[in-house]
């Protein structure tokens, strides 16, 4: 599992190349009893320790398994409607992520940042299961022509630890020969890694010279650097004000970068809120990479609801019916950049998902879910497949046809 890549390669999207890529972010952290991985528990699905049910959930969306094997499902403690036990899936399982990929190719999504979790990389449990995850990816996207990359989140790492993650990326590089796979995303002739978390006034406790060093570090390093650097920074990262440290140092890092990816999840609502930044906020941060040489990458997500997670309100920002997605990835295409990060593929925790979720969802007095309004549970894939259509369009005519045709065939029929 943890070696070079033996396995057959498909060719599909151009692996190098970021340009006219929507890639999306995949968590793959969901674990269950009896999944085979060393913790062989509830991960994610739960919110405290114990069975996942009523009262103890952490994620607002269900997927839908009805595609799954029955290898792949695993009972949960809620009950459907029909009285039926509700079952969810394990990212340890590799058919499930090699499923997730085959959809990823069916409709047209280019492919994925791996997560990799700071905080995971010190415990064997978690970087076993981190490990296999990254495994099933990589055989994902060369089965099925996708491409893929590795995303360090550093959320929640102490102060003085960001060796660990120096230290991992050269264990990925040298004995699993990550960047030497067909499947992994390069650009500018560089494999590319990014790195997520830097600069958010959130009280993170690494420091602002630790990621110039991981940033140097993979950059410069003779064995395991010269990367192409892609940066998850605050919305308001070029202001240095809201969700962004008043630092003007941070400015000064993230000059080292190749690619700036603000995060906007929650910093607007409903179209006409993601009009305006793209306004006021994205096409200023676009002009300001332009004169340093960088790229842009904005974030784009189809809703927002961690009510079972943090006890927030259900469905927090609304879907729209997918008017609110489409609405940010022509904005993004009208500002004139030439790639998007979707958050995220599999992400019901915090109900920003694109995958196939479910409409018929457990019944619980203590724990609630959303549903896709009756959508198919295809809709939200669909919609970044067209978006990538969308933005990979050379022509002003193309991109007038495609959001034209598909505007009527999606949102208005």
């Amino acid at each position: 599992m943890f070696g070079p890549y033996q396995g057959p390669v498909v060719k599909g999207v151009d692996t190098a190349t970021l340009a006219g890529k929507v890639m999306c972010g995949y968590q793959g952290w969901f674990g269950a009893p009896g999944d085979g991985s060393p913790a062989s528990a509830w991960r994610h699905w739960a919110r405290g320790q114990g069975q996942f049910a009523d009262g103890n959930a952490k994620v607002d969306l269900w997927p839908d398994v009805s595609e799954l094997t029955p290898g792949e499902r695993f009972i949960t403690g809620f009950k459907l409607s029909d009285g039926h036990p509700a079952e969810v899936f394990s990212s340890y399982n590799k058919q499930t992520v090699l499923r997730h990929f085959q959809w990823m190719r069916d409709y047209g999504i280019d492919g994925v940042f791996v997560q990799r979790f700071a905080t995971h990389l010190s415990a064997r449990s978690r970087l076993e299961f981190c490990n296999a995850v990254l495994a099933h990816c990589r055989q994902g996207a060369n089965r099925y022509g996708r491409a893929y990359s590795v995303m360090y989140d550093l959320s929640g790492l102490s102060r003085g630890h960001i060796g660990e993650v120096i230290n991992d990326w050269r264990q990925l590089r040298r004995k699993m020969a990550i960047t030497d796979d067909p499947a992994y995303l390069h650009y500018h002739g560089k494999p590319v890694v990014a790195v997520w978390g830097v600069g958010f006034n959130d009280g993170r406790d690494y420091t602002l010279a630790e990621c110039r060093k991981l940033i140097e570090f993979l950059k410069e390093d003779p064995d395991a650097g010269k990367c192409t650097v892609v940066l998850g920074v605050p919305a308001y990262w070029r202001e240095l004000d809201r969700d962004a440290i008043n630092d003007p140092e941070l400015l000064n890092v993230l000059k080292m970068a190749d690619v700036i990816s603000p995060w906007t999840v929650g910093r607007y609502t409903n179209p006409a809120e993601a009009g305006k930044y793209a306004e006021n906020i994205l096409m200023p941060d676009l002009t300001w990479c332009r004169q340093q040489g960088l790229e842009l990458m904005p974030v784009v997500f189809p809703g927002f609801s961690w009510h079972n997670l943090k006890g927030g309100e259900l469905n927090q920002i609304p879907r729209l019916r997918g008017q609110f997605l489409w609405s940010q990835f022509l904005n993004a295409k009208r500002a004139g950049v030439s790639m998007v990060y979707v958050a995220m593929f599999d992400e019901v925790d915090e109900g920003t998902a694109i995958f196939k979720c479910a409409n018929d969802v457990p019944e619980g007095e203590n724990s609630r879910f959303l549903t896709f309004d009756g959508l198919p549970t295809d809709f939200y894939l669909k919609v970044v497949g067209q978006g990538t259509k969308l933005i990979r369009a050379e022509t002003t005519a193309a991109s007038a046809r495609i959001e034209r045709d598909f505007s009527h065939s999606m949102f208005e029929n």
